[in-house]
């Protein structure tokens, strides 16, 4: 055989092999030392419509390749993807999986897809309730650098573990498409959903340090800025730690609708049960950025429509809710930043005694010393004219939620805490 087909069955060779620890004298950094650069917090399938918008959470797929475009927030040499079926039925068959460079919307560049393997093998199954861990990938990856992750199931998944509000679009194709770099067989239905895909990790890079987690309900998660911008807070405040010349990756835990003390079929565990699993669990993380509660409190007195009680909450329970995210996170030696809640008046779950309770919360969190360092999101993002009230440059329309101006004010307000 000549050296020049040689080559590419060596490269192939490179590519699926797991990494080897790096030699310190080297200088580069060891490929153990793992950070969590993109993830979603998934949650329980729910059905499509009017209010979730639709998504393919609940048939799950069955001879079906679902395309996902992800942006990494931090540099790496290697990378590598995690699959979760913490919320399917049955155990979860990942017939295989790829990863590449994308093009524009579900076209890849020629030539950039590579296999993702798991323990060395092309598929892999994950049980009901687990996650797995791919091998890893050698592709060199820059901060804020989209990937192409294609995963390809040739039996029926059942429910598929997801996260709703993606703000992206995710595409699916019938058949196995994974090392397809066209376009055409995803140009049907998308969704704004993610499946599956729970994280991905960057190696091997010595000037990424580790991984800020924020951590929250819709506010992290990005409801009200623009799809498909990558405008969230996190997306923003990895930008502007990347153009500070600082290499943290940020990983984004948030899930709309999420309380802190109340589970929901439809907006996931509570906020003091999944901390240790969605922020604590990231690999790498070094800081966690907490912003959580405002459901609890605008929601409470609620009926059930279906995704769950909505119990009135006080602010002394609250309270208590933000201390046990405070001790596991110092059990874990995790630096915790808590920011206070933005202004809620006029939107849909405003009363004044609710208002009360966001104030008491807000000035425990700013006064009390308790978190490593806060951040008055409350302050920075009041209307002048009335601090309870969010600044209608920064309103979505919802006097609640973020737009992309007011998301670019919280992130700087959280990259100048983090330390």
């Amino acid at each position: 055989m000549s050296t020049g087909r040689l080559l590419p069955v060596l490269t192939a060779l490179v590519l699926l092999a797991p990494a080897a620890p790096a030699n310190a004298a080297t200088g580069r950094a060891n490929p153990d030392n793992w950070s969590a650069a993109w993830s979603a917090a998934h949650h329980h399938p729910v059905p499509g419509n009017d209010w979730f918008g639709a998504n393919w959470s609940v048939p799950g797929f069955a001879d079906e390749s679902v395309r996902q475009v992800v942006r990494v927030s931090a540099a790496g040499s290697l990378i590598r993807i995690r699959v979760s079926n913490r919320y399917g039925s049955q155990p979860l068959r990942l017939t295989g999986a790829t990863v590449g460079r994308p093009d524009a919307g579900a076209a890849v560049r020629p030539g950039t897809l590579l296999p993702v393997t798991f323990d060395r093998r092309r598929s892999t199954t994950v049980a009901a309730g687990a996650e797995t861990t791919s091998d890893p990938v050698l592709l060199p990856v820059r901060a804020l650098e989209a990937l192409t992750v294609t995963l390809y199931f040739a039996g029926a998944t059942g429910p598929a573990t997801y996260h709703q509000d993606g703000l992206t679009s995710t595409y699916r194709a019938t058949g196995d498409h994974r090392f397809d770099h066209r376009a055409a067989a995803f140009a049907g239905e998308t969704s704004q959903s993610w499946y599956h895909l729970t994280g991905v990790d960057v190696a091997g890079s010595p000037n990424t340090r580790g991984t800020v987690v924020t951590f929250g309900d819709s506010q992290t998660d990005g409801y009200g800025s623009t799809p498909g911008a990558d405008n969230r807070y996190p997306d923003q405040l990895a930008e502007h730690l990347v153009a500070a010349g600082r290499p943290l990756a940020v990983a984004n835990a948030g899930i709309g609708g999420n309380k802190l003390l109340t589970d929901s079929p439809c907006f996931g565990e509570r906020g003091v049960d999944r901390f240790r699993r969605d922020a604590l669990g990231q690999p790498g993380v070094r800081t966690a950025v907490v912003l959580i509660g405002i459901n609890d409190i605008s929601g409470g007195g609620y009926p059930d429509f279906g995704c769950g009680a909505s119990p009135t909450i006080t602010a002394a329970a609250l309270v208590e809710g933000h201390r046990a995210l405070i001790r596991a996170a110092r059990a874990h030696r995790v630096t915790v930043i808590g920011a206070t809640m933005p202004p809620m008046k006029g939107s849909a779950g405003y009363t004044p005694e609710k208002e009360q309770v966001r104030d008491e919360v807000n000035h425990w969190i700013r006064t009390s010393g308790a978190y490593d360092a806060v951040v008055d999101l409350d302050r920075i993002l009041a209307d002048p004219a009335d601090r309870d009230a969010l600044r209608p440059a920064y309103d979505h329309g919802d006097f609640l939620h973020l737009n992309d101006a007011g998301a670019s004010v919280a992130a700087a307000a959280v990259a100048a805490r983090i330390r």
